[in-house]
């Protein structure tokens, strides 16, 4: 008798109508999706931020060149 929780109220997933637990599917779905971006935005910025701190280097230094390294 698994239970799902929705605005405070618990309600049995085996007695949800096909409709409900066609929608909770897509909830699911949609909530999985949603982490997976989440994800991805946050390797998005890092990448981001490590370019933007090359970027000033290099404006810094314009001798620098291909020299600039990480870590």
């Amino acid at each position: 008798m698994p239970t799902i929780q929705i605005d405070g109220k618990e309600y049995d997933t085996d007695t949800l109508t096909d409709e409900a637990k066609k929608q909770l599917s897509a909830l699911q779905i949609v909530d999985n999706e949603i982490r997976h971006l989440q994800v991805q935005l946050g390797i998005a910025n890092t990448a981001r931020n490590v370019h933007e701190q090359l970027l000033k280097a290099a404006l810094a230094d314009p001798m620098a060149g291909d020299t600039i390294k990480l870590g």
